[in-house]
């Protein structure tokens, strides 16, 4: 036995060298976390270069669907649950937040505890007896509950019906409100501006900084394993319809958030700000962007919501040249524009070494063979 372990296989060193890993600024986790600094600051100092109340306007509102993609992104890129009724959760914090603040006296900071509450009814209402289905037959439910939510709020008195919730106030802090401006060295914030700065720091620094980490951690490993394969995934212990249903609460709340967040902006909601085009629009930004991806959500949400924007100038052809542009996205891109695994171009030029033309192959412990089957015997 001494002689059978003395004269054990060894695995042969590998042919080629590993290249080694950049290190320094240009590591990819450093590089993204460098870049997505700089474009935070860029977004913090834009104010000052230019503030029309038409960009100021058109730059929040991009926030805010940066926020809802977030949420989607837990439900469709890391749970990997096709969800066509999203915008139904946006309308519940919409809906909620502006009755609270106009028939009751609430403030908006006041309303995010009830919002939230009733986004995680939503959800499991929606979430409990529908998520053992799986592809086509949960979408199909979760576009039902998406337009049943928009057919209510069109029937209800409560809601305003077809009109709608006007007047909605603006977000306000112990007595003082984002209407009454800001005086800061010798600078005035106006309202739109003071509510565009609360949108990124804390709307876009929450969402961006919260998912990323459920990404990582334990809960969104369950997410991706029960996305890969659910079957395995509940062989290995993860029990598939909690894990599916974690995703789509925080989903829903995450999407409750950016109806708030959407009612203090435009001060005034209506079922027409929530049908089934705006589900497909932040569904499209999740897929357009990279699904599970972190920074193409961000950029497929700015592409969505800024580039029809962009092409105003070209009137009714806007939307056309629009879908022309996804399109030709979808074709050279089918994974999204920055997928989850994406490689970042400066790694590719890692220099590896060349393969010898002709390498003896020595397996260790060859020869050792007679002396083995001798042992044995």
């Amino acid at each position: 036995m001494a002689r059978l372990q003395k004269h054990q296989l060894r695995v042969p060193k590998p042919y080629i060298e590993r290249p080694p890993a950049v290190t320094g600024i240009l590591a990819p986790e450093r590089f993204m976390k460098l870049v997505g600094l700089l474009l935070f600051i860029g977004a913090a100092v834009l104010p000052f270069i230019t503030a029309t109340p038409y960009m100021i306007s058109i730059l929040t509102s991009a926030m805010i669907y940066i926020v809802l993609a977030m949420g989607l992104n837990v439900v469709v890129g890391y749970a990997g649950l096709l969800d066509l009724g999203y915008i139904a959760f946006m309308a519940v914090g919409a809906y909620t937040s502006g009755i609270l603040t106009t028939q009751f006296g609430f403030s908006m900071l006041e309303t995010i505890p009830i919002v939230v509450l009733a986004c995680i009814i939503a959800g499991v209402v929606i979430g409990g007896p529908t998520l053992r289905l799986r592809s086509d037959y949960l979408a199909i439910v979760t576009l039902g509950f998406g337009e049943i939510i928009r057919i209510t709020a069109n029937n209800l008195q409560v809601t305003g019906g077809p009109s709608g919730i006007h007047g909605i106030p603006t977000w306000s802090f112990f007595g003082w409100s984002f209407a009454d401006g800001l005086e800061l060295f010798g600078v005035h914030f106006g309202p739109k501006i003071l509510f565009y700065y609360f949108v990124l720091f804390v709307g876009i620094g929450l969402a961006v900084v919260a998912v990323s980490r459920l990404g990582r951690g334990k809960l969104g490993r369950a997410w991706k394993s029960v996305r890969d394969d659910e079957d395995v995934s509940e062989a290995m212990g993860i029990n598939g319809y909690k894990t599916k249903l974690a995703a789509y609460i925080i989903g829903a709340v995450w999407g409750g958030f950016a109806g708030t967040l959407m009612a203090g902006h435009l001060s005034a909601i209506s079922p027409n700000s929530f049908e089934f085009l705006y589900s497909a629009l932040v569904l499209m930004a999740v897929v357009l962007g990279g699904m599970g991806s972190t920074p193409g959500v961000i950029i497929g949400a700015l592409f969505v919501s800024l580039a029809p924007e962009l092409l105003r100038e070209f009137s009714e052809w806007r939307f056309l040249i629009f879908g022309v542009l996804l399109v030709v996205a979808m074709i050279f891109r089918p994974k999204g524009i920055w997928p989850a695994n994406a490689v970042l171009p400066f790694l590719k030029k890692r220099t590896i070494p060349e393969v010898p033309a002709t390498e003896a192959i020595e397996v260790a412990g060859e020869t050792d063979g007679p002396d083995i089957e001798e042992e044995r015997r």
